[in-house]
């Protein structure tokens, strides 16, 4: 069949058993062939080419533009040239170490890829190799994990911990009330109300930052009658919804006062870094005990380690 002998055994004595098993595999072996995975099957090439033109199609407006150009790039520069004229059922674990040893020594200008580098590298054949599955080209996507490594170490990631989140809060109070200079009340204003706000919500910088009056919404909690924050949240993940602390209240009550905005406006047009950092630096803040450095992004850890402490299920 499609110019070549196929052999299987049917592992078995009995005559009309094995009639059976053979009907049934010569069945098989047609399905494969109109499939094109007889005659070696289909290549690398192909999928990749059936991936890219769903993955542009399909992740349209969702995606940075940027990062597809980036995974084009990728298959064409370094899979294709390695995997290209391999037919998908050739490309084995082994293989797909062969191409980390070949790409370790044949960097560019001689020098070593980094490890991240691969890593997308690998992650860009296990999608066009899924893509050959979900087209019956491929049974299964080979086990693509990097042998001999040991487990990378687990980054605890910085937060504050209860007294310091209050020497923090009660700092930035302090200097909203009684700032050092008169020009900047409304920045010191606007930052605490920001510490206060991301502690008690446990959103991302990029997700506070989007945010708008209008996504919000001053609500009474129906399972424990208090009165918190519903946020409709745009970040990463797309859009979700945040149900805030009590504690947020009062400080997004304050904003609204303080700038009188309309409902497309954002809650927080600046994010203060620079403010915040220089506070951290103040109080001997920037560095947690194990050296790990603390950003804005720590008071959404602080939040997920505050509601722990309280008892929540994780």
């Amino acid at each position: 069949m499609a110019g070549r002998n196929h052999r299987k055994t049917t592992k078995t004595d009995s005559l009309e058993h094995a009639k059976e098993i053979a009907d049934d595999w010569y069945l098989g072996l047609k399905v494969k062939q109109k499939s094109g995975e007889l005659v070696g099957g289909k290549t690398f090439a192909d999928a990749a080419t059936q991936f890219l033109r769903e993955y542009e199609i399909i992740t349209e407006g969702q995606r940075n533009p940027r990062w597809v150009l980036r995974l084009k790039s990728i298959i064409r520069v370094h899979l294709l040239p390695f995997f290209g004229d391999k037919r998908l059922a050739e490309i084995t674990p082994g293989l797909a170490q062969e191409y980390r040893i070949h790409r370790v020594q044949n960097g560019f200008n001689g020098r070593r890829p980094a490890r991240n580098t691969l890593l997308r590298e690998i992650t860009a054949l296990r999608q066009v190799l899924k893509t050959a599955q979900r087209h019956q080209w491929i049974d299964f996507v080979p086990d693509l994990s990097e042998p001999f490594r040991a487990s990378t170490k687990i980054a605890h990631r910085a937060w504050f911990s209860p007294q310091e989140y209050r020497l923090l809060y009660q700092t930035t109070r302090q200097k909203a009330q009684t700032p050092e200079n008169k020009r900047w009340r409304w920045e010191a204003e606007q930052l605490h109300d920001l510490v206060l706000f991301m502690a008690n919500t446990g959103l991302r910088p990029d997700e506070v930052a989007r945010i708008q009056y209008r996504d919000v919404t001053i609500a009474k909690d129906q399972a424990t009658g208090e009165v918190i924050l519903e946020i409709e949240v745009r970040g990463k993940r797309g859009v979700g919804h945040c149900k805030s602390t009590a504690g947020a209240v009062v400080p997004f009550r304050r904003l609204r006062k303080r700038n009188n905005p309309q409902r497309a406006d954002r809650v927080f047009p600046k994010m203060h870094q620079k403010y915040f950092n220089s506070v951290l630096g103040e109080l001997d803040l920037k560095f947690d005990r194990d050296g790990n450095r603390r950003t804005l992004y720590s008071l959404r850890h602080s939040y997920i380690c505050f509601r722990l402490m309280e008892g929540a299920d994780i």
